[in-house]
């Protein structure tokens, strides 16, 4: 059975995007893995609960055909950090599916993968597009855009095509 694993923010990830995306990939035959900061509880921005069963350290690219990071405020946490940019790369470098919804995105283009690519993300107050721009990438202002092996996506709305479109690739 093919196999995504979902990064969710420890605290704050968008329930609404994660459960898209979950029935997406599901729906097309996938094995959901959780992974996040650390391995244990998650809580939504809406009260969602869901147990990381891997921390980010942890995570080996090579054990998943599809790898998504989830939106929500709590998903900041992820643009810097060395680890969730170390699995953006790894996935590219590996020729793995790469999805980012809502902010998210933002953790791709910190980790230097969307340079000369197309993307989408949520701009709520015109700051994300531009932090995608200044990583090399192209704004498409989409819900869901794909460029080669990276999905993108702008938010809870587009969160079943964004797994149906990631699921697909």
């Amino acid at each position: 059975m093919p196999s995504a694993l979902l990064i969710l923010a420890q605290q704050d990830y968008q329930d609404l995007e994660y459960a898209g995306t979950r029935q997406g990939l599901e729906s097309a035959g996938y094995e959901i893995v959780i992974a996040s900061m650390k391995a244990g509880k998650c809580k939504g921005k809406f009260g969602g609960k869901e147990k990381a069963t891997l921390a980010l350290k942890e995570v080996d690219v090579n054990e998943f055909d599809k790898i998504a990071f989830i939106g929500g405020p709590g998903a900041c946490a992820f643009i810097n950090d060395p680890e969730a940019q170390r699995i953006a790369r790894e996935s590219i470098e590996q020729g793995k599916k790469l999805g980012a919804i809502c902010i998210a995105p933002t953790i791709l283009a910190s980790a230097g993968v969307l340079q000369g690519k197309k993307a989408t993300v949520w701009n709520g107050d015109g700051q994300q597009s531009s932090v995608l721009e200044s990583a090399g990438a192209s704004f498409t202002d989409e819900d869901v855009t794909v460029d080669g092996n990276i999905v993108t996506a702008n938010g809870p709305p587009a969160a079943e095509e964004f797994g149906r479109v990631l699921a697909s690739l």
